[in-house]
């Protein structure tokens, strides 16, 4: 009986790993479109656009990390 509940704990951590990164990913793919269509139409916004662009890639790369640091802690 342990051992199943390690092997579904082992589970459930690398889907919530794989969650976590796959919509970090998604978030930040579509920063970049967005970004990448923004300065198409008004390319004079391009560097307050990359600014905006960083701080929210950061954002989400922090709530990221903060979940696979909270799955870190599943044992």
């Amino acid at each position: 009986m342990p051992d199943a509940i390690t092997a579904l704990n082992s589970l459930g951590l690398g889907l919530g790993l794989g969650l976590v990164l796959i919509g970090a990913a998604k978030g930040i793919a579509q920063i970049g479109a967005a970004a990448v269509e923004s300065s198409a139409r008004q390319p004079e916004i391009t560097g307050k656009l990359q600014t905006m662009m960083i701080i929210a890639a950061g954002m989400i790369e922090g709530a990221a990390l903060f979940a696979i640091v909270v799955l870190g802690f599943i044992k």
